[in-house]
């Protein structure tokens, strides 16, 4: 009778795991990796949405939806800025950036005023608040000013400032449920935006820092020396030459 062999036992190979440290290196190689591209793909997209609404309207803003939803109707009408008195549009410069014509998105010297006041009074240039308003939400919040930081200069390389002031115009909160300022002058004045005079628009300018608690045609007795000073303002930029960038 002849033995048969026994089969040989095959020993398999442990797979040695790789140390701990290089493991949690490695998953945090790839966790940066799809980070950056998650970052990389809003990045495009952003651009592609200013790229958009260089020709198309913005359609509504988080501000407006949430008052929307809060008083169940909003007063809202869009107007070309060659429908908007130029009036109206020096005087928003001048009440709330002077320097529109000649900064890229951030007004360095109103920052460093600002800085020296105690960071008391505000240093948003009209294409931070554009941002804000077409983009973000309101609220002081850091991540909040982040975003404005990064978002406002792609806007300005995109957009021209004409544009900027048109959209800054058309979705600025004027009152209560008013935004832009075809709203504003049809609601205060009964008058389109193209007949805004000179002092109505400096009243109208002196809303936007606080629209729901003021009215430009009551407005107190100390808003007087202001109003002033918003019409010489929009005089001054018209005749220096500071209003060429938006102005026809």
């Amino acid at each position: 009778m002849v033995k048969q062999a026994k089969p040989k036992k095959t020993t398999r190979r442990r797979r040695r795991r790789a140390p701990r440290w290089k493991r949690l290196r490695s998953g945090l190689g790839r966790g940066l990796r799809l980070g950056l591209r998650g970052l990389g793909v809003v990045a495009v997209a952003f651009l592609l949405l200013v790229g958009l609404l260089t020709f198309v309207n913005p359609p509504l803003t988080h501000t407006m939806f949430a008052e929307w939803r809060r008083l169940g109707a909003i007063e809202r009408q869009w107007v070309d800025a060659d429908e908007i008195a130029p009036a109206m549009m020096r005087s928003v410069v001048a009440a709330e950036d002077a320097n529109f014509c000649l900064h890229w998105g951030f007004d360095i010297s109103a920052i460093r005023v600002a800085l020296e006041d105690g960071a008391r009074r505000g240093a948003s240039t009209l294409s931070q608040q554009t941002v804000k308003n077409v983009f973000l939400w309101q609220g002081r919040s850091w991540p909040r000013k982040a975003l404005e930081a990064l978002m406002t200069p792609v806007v300005e390389a995109v957009w021209s400032k004409r544009r900027i002031l048109e959209v800054y115009l058309n979705v600025a909160e004027f009152g209560e449920g008013i935004f832009g300022i075809e709203a504003a002058a049809q609601h205060y004045y009964g008058i389109a935006a193209s007949g805004i005079g000179p002092e109505q628009a400096a009243r109208l300018a002196l809303l936007l820092p606080n629209p729901r608690a003021r009215d430009p045609r009551a407005l107190p007795e100390p808003f007087g020396r202001a109003i002033r000073r918003v019409m010489q303002g929009a005089e001054t930029i018209r005749v220096d030459g500071r209003s060429g960038c938006f102005e026809s």
